[in-house]
């Protein structure tokens, strides 16, 4: 009587075809299994398991092998079949490990197709040979996929789905259009979240109105075409896919590659840095306009810092710009509807005059500062504003040199390859040829290798600069053109949004007798990189405020951004650079603020030292301070004495005469000691010993310690 046994038969395909390709399918590894085990197995059971769609590399992803493998682990099968090795595993590691797991469970592995019956006939290296020849197709795939993405992603290819708002109208080509629909859908979403609103109110809107998700958009338009879908969608909107489009830059037409990558076969997509992205502006037609999406941007960056829940009943325009000159507080919007929009100090507003004084000031007075502060700086920047709305003018012209220069260079770069791979296979070839003289031939092919490598190396970063320098050029128009766009809306409208002020106001500092406006870092450059049309700026304005119970205050207005020369000027250098969220930025290089944290930490030794306020500036502005005064001082621009003083390239030390101001926005403070730093011959900035008014003069401790640290940094900068 032959011997029956318990037998488990499987069977997988990666892609799930119904026809006979390779004699690959499912239904011919089942009768494959079903014939051998009839012939060599006559009255076993036999059962069948069938993975379709799932990849031979890992066991994870099979959801019927793991139902197998668990009742195989509990002894309920005998033995397992299936056609050939390759239908178990194209993993070698991962291949070999299972294999001897399943065998010191008992069972027995028959590979019908590569004769393996393990461990009956243990011929374990024709196994090792079998799953090392299957997993080289998958490897040598994975990089020829891998290949071609790279590629395709340098050419700025789309190589996946387009985003909601968008549909694919050929496949192949990956070309796509706008949904007019749906685009409609998108700019509401923006809109509603630029109005107030938040993911949650937006998702819960957008669900009431009935409006099609992403999912259910695309199945319908699939279906509309004749096609199939396996996709599946809920009629509900989610927070995520709101938060998904107020993110997604493709809105304003920039393709953004190579956004994740994964460092494995099967493994999970990793998130790459921004720095990493290959980014292609003004590639497509846009959604959503750039002004739109870069106020969505701030706004985003704002509530996540403030826990933003929500509108508030009297919120207006200046909440989270104005801080109180005395106290620093944050100052609050009056909750009184009966009064006219106006604001009072945080301290003030929480205990009184303990606190602080009420620094009550009307909006009518901070519309009149902010419309001073950019008309003061736009006027003073007539010479930039020119020079900005010409480069956005002549961008088509320069944008088409930019590209035909990228097809010159892609055209070099493709004959270079060529070169060397012809020089490759000729030196094959010589050294077949002549095996007595390889090491002459390999030297001098060698050479000409290198030559041909470092060309290639060179077209290859000529492209990666002409692709950052369009990049550049577009980004930066597009910030001109905001700022050019907001300026003429604030100074022709009678009260201003606060989507305006958010994007072009950092901070709006509000004394007992003036309100000193301060523009955001890149706008302020943009602005001041050019040639000024006067070497002074206007007068500081004044505005009468009035009220009913109290007498008329003046309150002086002035820009944070003194003299336009003074913050970049020709000849300076100059660094632009873009942020995380793609904006373009220019900034004046300062070397010395290169060492901001080191400073940082000179400047609390020497106050632990000599209990006094210690600081270090650079040419421009102050970058580090200790021992008080801080929030006074830090980022502060430094006074015209100052520059003087370090222009004398000796320390100063004070010696009870009238106070020398380390900064014009605040004159409490003067300079006890000053010493030059000096590196290569150049100033690059000042150590200081700072002192209220009327303090008594510096001790020599201070005065040898600030000429000791001035010669430090300036041997640390040369070295």
């Amino acid at each position: 009587m032959k011997e029956t046994f318990s037998i488990c038969g499987y069977t997988r395909i990666s892609v799930d075809l119904e026809e006979d390709r390779d004699n690959t399918s499912i239904e011919n590894q089942k009768a494959i299994i079903e014939d051998y085990v009839r012939e060599y197995f006559p009255g076993s059971t036999l059962d069948l398991y069938v993975d379709r769609d799932r990849s031979g590399y890992t066991f994870s992803q099979r959801e019927q092998y793991q139902v197998m493998r668990s009742k195989m682990l509990s002894h309920k099968y005998d033995i397992l079949i299936v056609k050939d090795l390759s239908r178990f595993s194209r993993r070698n590691s991962y291949g070999l490990v299972e294999l001897e797991t399943l065998r010191d469970a008992g069972i027995r592995i028959i590979a019908i197709g590569d004769s393996i019956d393990y461990p009956t006939n243990d011929d374990w290296l024709r196994i090792q040979i079998y799953f090392f020849m299957n997993e080289m197709p998958v490897t040598d795939t994975s990089k020829k996929v891998r290949s071609v993405i790279k590629r395709r992603q340098a050419d700025g290819k789309w190589i996946c789905s387009v985003p909601y708002g968008y549909r694919i109208t050929n496949s192949k080509t990956m070309a796509f259009e706008v949904d007019g629909p749906a685009a409609e859908i998108v700019r509401k979403v923006f809109e509603l979240y630029n109005s107030g609103w938040g993911y949650k109110r937006i998702a819960n809107w957008l669900t009431d109105q009935h409006i099609p998700t992403p999912h259910m958009n695309e199945i319908a338009w699939k279906k509309s075409k004749g096609e199939d879908t396996k996709l599946q969608a809920r009629d509900t909107w989610s927070i995520v896919t709101v938060q998904g489009i107020l993110d997604n830059d493709f809105y304003i037409g920039t393709l953004r590659q190579g956004k994740y990558a994964r460092k494995t076969i099967n493994g999970a997509d990793v998130k790459k840095d921004e720095s990493e992205h290959r980014v292609f502006e003004n590639n497509h037609e846009a959604i959503v306009d750039a002004r739109t999406f870069a106020i969505t941007r701030e706004l985003r960056t704002q509530r996540t810092r403030s826990n933003y829940r929500g509108v508030k009943k009297y919120e207006n325009a200046y909440s989270g710009l104005l801080y109180c000159g005395s106290c620093g507080s944050p100052m609050f919007s009056m909750s009184r509807a009966d009064l006219r929009p106006a604001y009072v100090c945080g301290a003030y507003h929480r205990r009184g005059l303990n606190g602080c004084t009420s620094h009550h000031t009307k909006v009518s007075c901070l519309d009149s500062a902010v419309k001073h502060a950019i008309r003061q700086v736009r006027d003073n920047a007539a010479g930039m504003m020119d020079y900005l709305q010409k480069s956005i003018t002549e961008e088509e012209a320069l944008l088409t040199e930019t590209k035909d220069t990228s097809v010159s260079l892609e055209d070099q770069l493709a004959r270079l390859q060529k070169e060397l791979k012809a020089v490759k296979a000729q030196k094959l070839r010589d050294c077949l040829r002549d095996p007595e003289n390889t090491d002459i031939i390999e030297e001098t092919y060698d050479a000409l290798e290198h030559d041909l490598v470092c060309q290639i190396a060179g077209v290859k970063n000529q492209l990666r600069m002409s692709g950052d320098r369009r990049n550049t050029v577009i980004q930066a128009n597009r910030t001109a053109k905001t700022v050019i766009e907001v300026f003429d809306r604030i100074l022709n409208a009678e009260s201003i949004s606060q989507d305006d002020l958010h994007l072009i106001i950092e901070r709006i500092t509000v004394f007992d007798d003036a309100i000193e406006v301060k523009l955001k870092s890149d706008v302020q450059a943009l602005l001041c990189c050019g040639v000024c049309d006067s070497d002074e700026l206007p007068e500081d304005a004044v505005v009468v405020q009035e009220s009913a119970n109290r007498p008329p205050k003046e309150l002086k207005m002035f820009v944070d951004a003194p003299k336009t020369d003074n913050v970049i000027s020709n000849g300076d250098p100059l660094e632009i650079f873009t942020d995380k969220d793609g904006e373009v930025i220019f900034k004046k290089y300062s070397p010395i603020g290169e060492l901001g944290d080191f400073a940082a930490q000179i400047c609390d030794s020497l106050h632990k030292s000599t209990n006094a306020i210690a600081a270090v500036c650079d040419r421009d502005a102050v970058i580090a301070v200790s021992g008080g005064a801080r929030r006074e001082l830090l980022d502060k621009r430094i006074s015209p004495e100052l520059e003087r003083i370090m222009e004398n390239r000796s320390t100063f030390r004070q010696d009870g005469g009238s106070c020398i101001a380390l900064s014009d926005s605040d004159e409490r403070y003067c300079i006890s000691v000053a010493a030059p730093v000096i590196s290569e011959g150049d100033i690059m900035g000042c150590v200081l010993f700072v002192s209220p008014r009327s303090s008594p003069p510096a001790s020599d401790v201070e005065y040898k310690l600030a000429q000791t640290v001035a010669l430090f940094l300036g041997k640390q900068m040369e070295s």
